[in-house]
């Protein structure tokens, strides 16, 4: 369920806005079939870099583009949505604009609006003409293009329909569709918003220049109603729902459903070290744990499918590491691992997330401790309910209490540096590693990682991103990289391309219906 239909606005917990957003609205770009940018609301760009050596964008609009009310998309909707997610509550994802950091210093100190709203008029988004974006950058990104894909605080807003209303009109547009408001862009529009009952009901947007695109037999899907529910798969069996996430990897154990489908995920699934603890402290102890682990031996027969990985990028995104390059990393070597672990005496305790989910984690750290054990370290299990809080727990000593823990990694968007930001000095990683070798780890790691977002090309980028991954996987051993995980679902085969992206989220962008022999259907279903 969305807590929010205003994408300008956001939240902190907008992951559960998204299969709303993609489904309603679009990007300046979009990402094709081998998660490369490809064109979107803009049908070109061009980049050059300034005399500053800031990045501008130059963006040319599409020209059948309309809002689902029959209003042309038009520049000025770029500057009024930029503007409003500057003000929003998760601000900090506009950073990169040029300006931005002045806009959001005088929100954080409270400054006067006219000083805010003189500020935002100078960050870097303006409408050149009907047709034509220019966004100016405050450094180089290299993952820029591939952000406005897919953070849709990056959307245009309906400009026609929010400038001059007041902050409550605004809030009363979003959070009560009506009369065909807020305004959609994709082939589905909000019609209507149950917060109480846990539904939201879509319908098919005409006026959509993103229409999925038919085969013979095949027709739009007219509503769509989205719903939480703790029975879903009860309701599935029941023929009373068409679609549902498949959320416990212990019951794919037991049954597979005929009509089982799996989405590969841009996401890894890793083992990570208290950096501050004796005998972790010392990275060729890490490095010798990281070894020590038989990934295949892991993920056998826990899944349909699994993809184990010794490697933090997953293969399919653009700009991870080759085989040749990804082979210089920490592989599976239990001898050496055995000879290098020779002095790890006390037993090491690993946490993880308790409670059944799409990742087998109890059955993953019971064979982590079994494949430790046969190397001679003695691993302690601790599931636990409060999985943040505890890794992020500190002794009356200091360092944190963990010695290892179990997460899983998401891509917010299809770049690898989605993927380092959480090992980032300011990132949310508790491993410690901050401290290590006096911070000069840490402080190259960060040096590549700009490299990469600065560089000017993909491949200039790639080769620094590929050395980050070597001193946060590889040298340093900060994580040791699992299997990279997939997404279980179940559709009605009459659903055609109904399905989830690699960013774990439902898709229904390229939905529409087959004929209506091609398998039953059960009343009104959502």
């Amino acid at each position: 369920m969305p807590t929010t239909l205003d994408w300008s606005h956001s939240d902190p917990d907008s992951w559960a806005n998204y299969p709303v957003m993609l489904a309603t609205q679009r990007g300046l770009t979009q990402l094709g079939p081998d998660h490369g940018v490809e064109p979107g609301l803009a049908e070109r760009w061009e980049r050059v870099t300034d005399g500053q050596g800031r990045d501008v964008y130059t963006f040319h609009l599409r020209r059948d583009v309309r809002w689902s009310n029959g209003a042309p998309l038009v520049a000025r909707d770029f500057v009024v949505g930029w503007r409003r997610a500057l003000q929003g509550r998760e601000r900090g994802e506009m950073a990169d604009l040029e300006g931005a950091s002045e806009a959001l210093a005088l929100q954080e100190r409270g400054a006067p609006e006219a000083e805010v709203r003189a500020a935002l008029e100078r960050v870097g988004v303006e409408a050149v003409d009907a047709h034509t974006v220019r966004v100016t950058l405050a450094r180089p990104r290299s993952y820029f293009l591939a952000r406005v894909a897919n953070v849709y605080l990056f959307y245009p807003a309906p400009s026609a329909d929010l400038e001059g209303k007041s902050d409550e009109e605004v809030r009363d547009y979003f959070d009560r569709p009506r009369d065909g408001r807020p305004l959609a862009l994709g082939p589905y529009r909000v019609e209507r918003w149950d917060r109480a009952g846990e539904r939201v009901r879509l319908v098919h947007n005409p006026a959509s220049a993103f229409p999925p695109r038919m085969a013979e037999g095949e027709t739009p899907v007219p509503v769509i109603t989205l719903m939480k529910s703790e029975i879903g798969p009860a309701l599935y069996e029941r023929e009373r729902v068409d679609f549902v996430f498949v959320d416990s990897a212990a019951a794919l154990r037991i049954h597979r459903p005929d009509d089982l489908r799996r989405e590969p995920l841009l996401s890894t699934y890793f083992l990570a070290f208290n950096t501050e603890k004796a005998p972790l402290d010392r990275p060729e102890v890490r490095r010798a744990l990281s070894r020590a682990l038989d990934r295949e031996a892991l993920l056998a027969g826990l899944l349909p499918a699994a993809r184990p990985s010794h490697v933090l990028l997953p293969p399919e995104l653009p700009g991870a590491a080759t085989p040749e390059q990804a082979a210089r990393l920490p592989r599976y070597a239990p001898e050496q691992a055995r000879a290098e672990l020779a002095g790890v005496e006390r037993p090491l305790r690993l946490v993880y997330r308790s409670g059944d989910g799409f990742v087998p984690e109890v059955a993953i750290a019971e064979r982590v401790a079994a494949q430790l054990a046969r190397v001679g370290v003695r691993v302690v299990l601790e599931a636990r309910s409060d999985f943040s809080a505890e890794i992020a727990r500190r002794s009356a000593q200091g360092p944190r209490t963990y010695d290892l823990y179990l997460r899983r990694l998401g891509a917010d968007y299809a770049h690898p540096n989605t993927f380092f930001t959480l090992f980032e000095r300011e990132g949310n990683h508790q491993t410690g590693w901050e401290t290590q070798a006096g911070g000069e780890p840490l402080a190259r790691f960060e040096r590549l990682l700009e490299a990469g977002d600065s560089a000017p090309d993909a491949a200039t980028a790639q080769a620094s991103y590929v050395q980050a991954q070597e001193v946060l996987v590889g040298e340093q051993a900060v994580i040791a990289p699992l299997y990279h995980p997939d997404r279980y679902y179940r559709a009605r085969s009459r659903l055609r391309g109904l399905d989830v992206d690699p960013f774990n989220f439902l898709a229904l962008r390229a939905l529409r219906l087959g004929a209506a022999s091609d398998a039953p259907w059960a009343g009104e279903s959502p």
